[in-house]
Order: C-alpha cells, then sequence, then structure tokens
C-alpha cells in the first residue's frame, strides 16, 4: 500500500488533497484531508525562485578579494623603452597582461543580503509546504516521540516509512531533542521545528514528514 494517496476529491465546490497518516511501522492508521487554500491555493514558480535565491545569497560571505593593479607589489617604471627596441610597447609590471601583475575588475567584498518583502517570503513557505502536497512528497505521521537517543531508531523508521534512500525534512512542535539528536548523524534528514520552515529548506529535502501536531500548527499558523 503505497504511503501518500495522490488522489483529491471534490468537497463543496473545491478540491481537497488527502495523506495517509501513518504509525512508526509505517501502518496507514487514516487520513488528513488538506484544503489548498490553507496553503495558498496554488503555486508560484518565480515566487518560489525568487525567495530560494534570496535565501542563498543572503548566506554568501562575501569575503573573496583580489589584489588590483595598484596592490600587487614592484615597480610602476616600463620594462623599457617604447620605441627602438622592435618590441610591442609595454607598461610596468603591475599590469594584468604579465604573470603577477593585478587582476582586472576582480572581486572585492562586499555584503550580498537583502530582503525580499516579508509577506513575499511567507506565502513562498505555504507554497513550498503545498508544493510537497501536490507532488506526493509529504507524509504525516501520528507521533515522532522517542524515549531514548539513539540514531538506530531513526534509521529503522525511515526504512518503515521508505524514506531512507532520499533525503528528509521532519517537521514537529517545538523542538524534540530525543528526535534531534538521534537523527544529527544522518546527513540526508534534517530536523526542524514546524514554525521555523522556510522555502529554502523545504525545497532542498526531497520527501516532507510531518507529525499530525505540526500540520495542525502549520494550518493554524496561515496569514
Amino acid at each position: 500500500m503505497p504511503l501518500v494517496v495522490g488522489q483529491t476529491e471534490e468537497m463543496s465546490g473545491a478540491k481537497m488533497l488527502k495523506i495517509d497518516v501513518v504509525n512508526q511501522k509505517g501502518e496507514a492508521i487514516g487520513s488528513v484531508e488538506i484544503n489548498p487554500a490553507e496553503f495558498g491555493g496554488e503555486v508560484k514558480p518565480q515566487l518560489l525562485h525568487d525567495v530560494v535565491i534570496m535565501y542563498l545569497a543572503n548566506q554568501r560571505a562575501g569575503t573573496h578579494s583580489t589584489l588590483r593593479r595598484g596592490e600587487v607589489s614592484g615597480s610602476t617604471k616600463k620594462l623599457f623603452r617604447q620605441k627602438g627596441t622592435g618590441n610591442a610597447r609595454v607598461g610596468n609590471k603591475r599590469t594584468n597582461k604579465r604573470r603577477g601583475g593585478g587582476t582586472a575588475k576582480g572581486p572585492k567584498p562586499r555584503d550580498y543580503e537583502y530582503h525580499l518583502p516579508k509577506k513575499a517570503v511567507q506565502a513562498a513557505t505555504r507554497m513550498a509546504i503545498l508544493s510537497k502536497i501536490q507532488d506526493h512528497e509529504a507524509l504525516v505521521i501520528d507521533d515522532l516521540g522517542f524515549p531514548n537517543v539513539k540514531t538506530r531508531q531513526i534509521r529503522e523508521l525511515l526504512k518503515n516509512l521508505k524514506l531512507d534512500k532520499t533525503t528528509c525534512l521532519m517537521g514537529t512542535v517545538g523542538i524534540n531533542r530525543n528526535l534531534y539528536l538521534s537523527a544529527r548523524n544522518l546527513p540526508n534528514v534534517e530536523v526542524m521545528p514546524a514554525n521555523q520552515f522556510n522555502a529554502y529548506t523545504l525545497l532542498k529535502q526531497k520527501r516532507l514528514l510531518l507529525t499530525r501536531a505540526a500540520l495542525d500548527e502549520l494550518r493554524k499558523s496561515r496569514s
């Protein structure tokens, strides 16, 4: 039985999206119907692209620096006279055309940070969640509570849910300490409270795993 039901049903004139709710063994124990209007109603690829580019730009250190012609060591005297040698005229040894010379129009330290309107960023986050649901890449689990901190139990969970061969973002309500410590050694898994989701983090991971409580929190927090 597939974990995600990719069917839509007609309810009250709106197409509802249905997702299976599973337990930690991967067994379907119910389903959740989601109205696309709760997450913006439609996905706008251009807005998602703009927001992701903003997040990537804000992560850049901007510490790149090259030495230009006036910053490299060496004399400013001409290497030889301009006429009478039979060679092409040249400048000093700092020119960018010579080995060891300066870089022409090279990069200098700068700040790449910029910000889009807050409402646009919030809308992109909702659209990213909706895109995961529409593309059958989202899954709801009844609970992600673990009594102990063990990476093995996360590996078993991902295997049961058939998520062990892909990247996955786990969304919880608040900080789940045991889950975070258990999953932090897995390079393909990221754990994050649902209220800290952003479009870049959602789209970076292939699959989205939400607890039922986290899904309810996302539905209530829409603006």
